[in-house]
């Protein structure tokens, strides 16, 4: 019981934090200039031509699911990382700046338990933001398309996703669904670097930029055979689902991949943590 209200209250304190909710706020107008770019230019057209050249109905599969799994798709790609990363790299070492840890650790909770809330407050986090981001974006196209038609989404390196209104929206949900093992690696990271004795904005910019090369590493087409050893080759599963039913030996691959990163993570952490001088 007590741990469950400890826990309570390291969420209360993270979403009490004005930067926590930047991520909401930027997701949702991102959706929504992109909604609007869509309805009132000629960019919708586009969609349109990209379905006719495969030999598809057009009316039939350009709709708000549609929209939406395309929107979904570039902003995890892009802004996800950037916002969980910014939450797993202020957790620990915003308090550490501030001297709150100083008077946490004065009182009878050991440091492996008081990082194991952070984490758990800090992976609720990005589970919510990742529900917020997949809701949003129907919510934002649901209003503007036409909301009976099927799913056709392009994905890169992947192919592209045909689904009827009912299959489309069931992998739009499990491709969320596995985002959320994504973005609990990307916390974890930017919580690792947080663990050490480092501003919060250091955390958060060692973390992206430890992203960004490993996207660029992935990206270049000399090293297509390497993929598998770059760590957003799984981070990107959730992908997957966009193009149709997603082999379950490559998504529990992925999943087993993330989880001994993020426990890696963790450990090693845990382990500056213990090794840092804070009551001084």
């Amino acid at each position: 019981m007590m741990f469950w209200l400890q826990f309570r209250n390291e969420l209360w304190t993270l979403f009490a934090k004005k930067r926590t909710h930047i991520g909401f706020g930027m997701f949702a107008l991102a959706q929504l200039i992109i909604v609007l770019i869509f309805r009132f230019t000629t960019a919708s057209s586009a969609v349109h031509r990209d379905i006719r050249r495969i030999g598809l109905d057009d009316h039939k599969y350009f709709s708000a699911l549609t929209l939406a799994a395309t929107i979904l798709l570039y902003l995890a790609y892009s802004l996800l990382p950037i916002y969980v990363a910014l939450v797993g790299g202020d957790i620990v070492s915003k308090e550490a700046e501030d001297g709150t840890l100083r008077m946490l650790l004065s009182r009878p909770i050991s440091r492996l338990r008081l990082l194991c809330l952070k984490w758990l407050a800090g992976f609720s986090y990005a589970c919510v933001l990742v529900v917020a981001l997949g809701g949003l974006t129907l919510f934002w196209t649901w209003l503007s398309f036409p909301r009976g038609g099927g799913m056709f989404v392009l994905v890169p390196n992947e192919g592209f996703g045909l689904f009827d209104l009912p299959a489309g929206l069931h992998q739009y949900l499990l491709g969320c669904l596995t985002m959320m093992a994504k973005a609990g690696t990307i916390m974890s990271l930017a919580f690792m670097f947080s663990c050490f004795n480092m501003k919060p904005a250091s955390a958060t910019i060692i973390s992206l930029s430890l992203l960004i090369i490993d996207r660029i590493l992935m990206e270049l087409p000399y090293f297509q055979d390497l993929q598998p050893w770059f760590l957003g080759h799984y981070l990107n599963v959730w992908q997957t689902f966009l193009t149709g039913p997603a082999a379950a030996w490559r998504v529990g691959q992925a999943l087993c991949v993330m989880c001994a990163t993020t426990l890696t993570f963790f450990i090693v952490g845990a382990t500056a943590f213990q090794a840092r001088d804070i009551k001084s």
